[in-house]
């Protein structure tokens, strides 16, 4: 089993024909992702990567019954390509675009909300279900089939937590990058609770970063609902006060978003805290044995 994608899903690519999108959707298709076919507004009726290429979102899923759509596409554009995603009756779509307006992903988190559609991302790099399906950017030779769920707000230690896991004799069910932004669409929260009920998800590993209360209300949310084990990892340790580092959201606003009171938070409601990625591993091996 995984979460939310797996190699039946079928799946088109906003931007289809852009640069970006061409590359990773190649490298997508090469892992074994069923994807379908594509939207570039003015190029309906072409093929691309010997997939039909729709004017349309709604012409897309017409055509070829997607729920997934891998969105590509400029930041300024992300927001309408979110909404047609949603009007059109997606039921997930994966936003790797970075620089997406904060207003614009507001209105769009907002409408897709109401149409009953799951967001990842913007600024993420994507989810894989390990050997069966891979939406975004990682280096999928990484992800080795396995018990343990992964959720990451940063995109390199996504494959970096990924391979230690792997060193230490497990693998992955499957890996979200949660994404870096203010306003993201899933959190930490959600797909807790999507591996929670997912039987061959037997231990989840978790990468916070400073900025922002999602890791802090993770671990209320994992004390209260969630049986199986967790190791956290949070990033930013050494950030000085009031500096942004890297992504929008990373920025300590107050004490409480620091890397220690993160730790500390997490440590209190039981949750297995490591102090180096290098780590994550050799916990999974102690924990699962």
């Amino acid at each position: 089993m995984s979460i939310l994608v797996n190699k039946n899903t079928k799946v088109i690519v906003q931007g289809f024909t852009g640069k970006e999108a061409t590359f990773h959707a190649e490298q997508c298709m090469a892992y074994g992702t069923n994807i379908v076919g594509g939207v570039t507004p003015h190029k309906g009726g072409q093929t691309h990567l010997g997939k039909p290429v729709f004017d349309t979102v709604a012409d897309a899923v017409k055509a070829t019954k997607a729920d997934v759509s891998l969105i590509f596409v400029p930041a300024f554009a992300v927001g309408d390509s979110v909404i047609e995603a949603a009007d059109a009756g997606i039921k997930l779509a994966v936003v790797i675009t970075e620089h997406t307006p904060v207003k614009d992903m507001m209105f769009a988190k907002q409408y897709a909300n109401k149409k009953g559609m799951k967001i990842i991302g913007p600024n993420c790099p994507g989810i894989i279900t390990s050997e069966e399906c891979k939406l975004g950017i990682m280096p999928g030779f990484i992800f080795k089939k396995g018990c343990v769920g992964l959720i990451s707000k940063s995109g390199t230690l996504t494959y970096e937590a990924a391979n230690q896991v792997v060193q230490g004799g497990y693998g992955i069910s499957t890996a979200v990058g949660i994404g870096g932004d203010p306003i993201i669409g899933l959190a930490y929260k959600e797909l807790l609770s999507e591996f929670q009920k997912d039987d061959e998800t037997k231990a989840i590993v978790m990468i916070g970063e400073i900025g922002g209360s999602l890791e802090v209300e993770a671990a209320k949310f994992i004390k209260e609902n969630i049986s199986k084990p967790v190791v956290a990892f949070i990033a930013g340790a050494t950030a000085p006060k009031g500096k942004r580092m890297g992504h929008a959201g990373a920025i300590v606003g107050s004490a409480d978003e620091s890397a220690a009171a993160k730790k500390e938070a997490l440590k209190s409601y039981g949750i297995h805290v490591v102090d180096s990625p290098a780590l994550i591993g050799e916990e999974i091996q102690k924990i699962l044995g």
